[in-house]
């Protein structure tokens, strides 16, 4: 069997205690029985498999590290990849190439 890694952080340095897995470089716990296996999924903040070439739009008002926009509520994007990392998703909104976690984004129905 392989080392489980830590699903919030992507690292191998896991402590396996009695009932429940816990990482050492982020703190995460998880159940025994919740060993991430495969690819990872991404949902957004509802709870909807985000997938490569999904429109998202933002659900609360964000301001941009570094500058002084905003991308408001509602504003939608091109179609999104999804990457590794700290930021799930890759997308442009307004003209602007940015990074976002899927917890402020919601799946536009097609």
């Amino acid at each position: 069997m392989t080392a489980p890694t830590c699903p919030m952080c992507e690292m191998n340095d896991i402590l396996t205690l009695e009932d429940h897995f816990e990482c050492v470089t982020c703190g995460h716990e998880w159940p025994l029985e919740e060993v991430p296996e495969g690819d990872r999924v991404v949902k957004d903040a509802y709870g909807n498999v985000l997938a490569d070439g999904d429109i998202v739009a933002m659900i609360k008002d964000l301001k941009l590290q570094g500058s002084s926009q905003v991308l408001k509520s509602g504003t939608k994007s091109k179609p999104i990849r999804l990457v590794d990392g700290d930021h799930e998703i890759s997308c442009k909104m307004d003209g602007i190439a940015i990074g976002l976690k899927a917890q402020y984004v919601k799946k536009v129905p097609v």
